[in-house]
C-alpha cells in the first residue's frame, strides 16, 4: 500500500498532471483536445498520462478514431483522492480558466489541424 500512495503522491507532485486531472475532472478527452488546452506537446501530454495511468488516477479506453482518457475511479481510495484534488483545485482561477476551455473544446476540430 505504501507503495501505491507513493506512486500516487509523485504523480500529483506536477502542475500539469495536476492541470490534466481538473481537465479530466469535467469530461473524458483524448491527447489532441488536452494539447490544445494546455499548449503542450503531444509527447509531453501522453507522458504525463502515462505516469497517472500507472498510478491508477487516469484510464482510457478507445473510441473510435481515439483513445478518450478520463478519470478512475475504480478503487475507494483513488476516487477520494481524486475528489479532494478537485475540491481544492475549485478555487484557482486559471484552473476555473481550463475547465471552461474543456467544455468548449470541440475534438473533431482540434484533432485535425
Amino acid at each position: 500500500m505504501i507503495s501505491k500512495i507513493e506512486k500516487i503522491f509523485k504523480a500529483l507532485g506536477d502542475k500539469s498532471r495536476l492541470r490534466i486531472i481538473n481537465m479530466l475532472g469535467v469530461k473524458s478527452l483524448c491527447v489532441c483536445e488536452i494539447t490544445e488546452v494546455l499548449k503542450l506537446s503531444q509527447s509531453t501530454v501522453s507522458g504525463h498520462l502515462r505516469v497517472l495511468k500507472d498510478a491508477g488516477l487516469v484510464e482510457d479506453e478507445k473510441d473510435g478514431l481515439w483513445v478518450e482518457y478520463r478519470l478512475c475511479r475504480d478503487e475507494e481510495f483513488n476516487s477520494h483522492i481524486l475528489d479532494l484534488i478537485l475540491d481544492a483545485l475549485k478555487s484557482d482561477p486559471k484552473m476555473e480558466e481550463e475547465r471552461k476551455k474543456v467544455l468548449q473544446a470541440n475534438r473533431e476540430v482540434i484533432c485535425k489541424k
